[in-house]
């Protein structure tokens, strides 16, 4: 109970990633988040990806973590009524069918709200709740390239690539959630009233994309594919090592630059006219990354780090998972936690982000069994009688 979001009632009823991902981020510092799914199979999450020995996936053990599973069919009368009750008593809804789907099944924010005031919907979909567009289907890879940020990943042309984790709109449209359900929910406690967050998955990539808009609107600019390079500053980039590895090396200034020089035993490279400055190096790009890249292709990769770090320029190897478990940062910060899963056995998970110093957040467990809190939320939270909810069973509305 001394979680910060303890005492906060949280219906997951969203399928796969993007706003789950929100209830994940809640959970994990202490709201209950019951994840309601279909009878028949559940989520189809606990099947994406690889299989865990508890027979659901690694993707689901570690993104419906903290959450407890419940199963009721929101398509029939009867599991609608159901759920306008747990409504009743709960704090938050997270969806992402597509805009006008709760709607038709009369479990629309407005029909909600008449019987919660306070409550708070979050809506994730493609591509919004107005416009358009608004009826089209979509991922995250869809939103990749509607955001504008798959144009920009990848070689000078060539095809552009996957950017990164090809769920990574569905990650931060779920961060971009979460911060929404948290202001909603300051304001309800605030006025007693209750709102809609509304996310589209391109949104949230759209909005981390730096100057790309302005610089369009005011100059004209229209950036291109630069594989590991920046637009504006150099070096910035990624350097082969002589032992086969990759390092990325970011000078964003002109004492970067500076300590970078000094590091290769070229300190009179930050005096030259041609690379002094950062509009200077911008022109003279292929110089610079052809002097860095050969500087670091001389060392081994860790005698390069150890130079860099001596000198106080911004370094890393590019870091496999393999990388990752035997790296002491990463130990340090508790990033990678390993718990006994009573279905899987020990699971090695990441940790919970961000870090507060007086209410941490805590990995309780695994993603849970299909339907695993049934009895809590139906007979205990709702009342229902024992011969109703063996009715219910039977039926397959929960």
């Amino acid at each position: 109970m001394n979680a910060p979001l303890a005492g906060i009632r949280v219906l997951d009823i969203a399928t796969f990633l993007a706003a789950p991902f929100c209830g994940t981020v809640l959970a994990d510092f202490g709201a209950e988040v019951f994840k309601i799914e279909q009878p028949e199979g559940g989520d189809s999450l606990r099947r994406f990806g690889s299989r865990s020995d508890a027979g659901d996936t690694f993707m689901w053990m570690s993104e419906a973590r903290n959450k407890k599973s419940a199963t009721l069919d929101l398509r029939t009368p009867e599991g609608a009524e159901l759920f306008r009750k747990l409504v009743a008593q709960s704090d938050v809804v997270l969806e992402n069918f597509r805009p006008g789907t709760l709607e038709k099944w009369g479990l629309g924010y407005a029909a909600l709200a008449e019987i919660n005031p306070r409550l708070v919907m979050l809506r994730v979909s493609a591509y919004g709740q107005t416009g358009p567009y608004k009826a089209r289907p979509g991922f995250a890879r869809i939103a990749h390239a509607f955001s504008g940020l798959s144009y920009l990943a990848g070689e000078p042309g060539r095809v552009p690539v996957v950017p990164g984790s090809t769920s990574l709109a569905d990650y931060m449209s779920g961060l971009f959630g979460a911060i929404g359900v948290l202001i909603a929910l300051r304001h309800a406690e605030k006025t007693g009233q209750g709102q809609e967050v509304d996310v589209g998955l391109y949104e949230s990539m759209f909005r981390v994309l730096d100057e790309l808009a302005p610089a369009f609107a005011g100059r004209g600019v229209q950036r291109e594919r630069m594989g590991a390079d920046v637009i504006n500053i150099v070096p910035h980039s990624h350097y082969p090592t002589a032992d086969g590895h990759h390092v990325a090396l970011a000078c964003s200034n002109d004492r970067m630059w500076e300590r970078l020089t000094a590091a290769m035993g070229k300190p009179e490279l930050a005096k030259d006219p041609r690379y002094a400055t950062i509009p200077a190096r911008a022109a003279h790009r292929d110089e610079i990354n052809a002097l860095v890249g050969g500087w670091t292709a001389s060392l081994p990769v860790q005698e390069l780090i150890a130079r860099c770090d001596a000198d106080q320029v911004p370094v890393s190897k590019l870091m496999s998972i393999a990388d990752i478990f035997d790296d002491p940062q990463y130990a340090a910060r508790d990033n990678l936690l390993t718990i006994d899963d009573p279905r899987a056995g020990p699971l090695t998970l990441p940790g919970p982000v961000p870090r507060l110093s007086r209410t941490p957040p805590e990995l309780r467990h695994a993603g849970p069994a299909l339907g695993d809190a049934n009895e809590e939320l139906f007979r205990t939270i709702l009342g229902v009688s024992e011969e109703d909810y063996q009715d219910l069973r039977a039926r397959r509305i929960i």
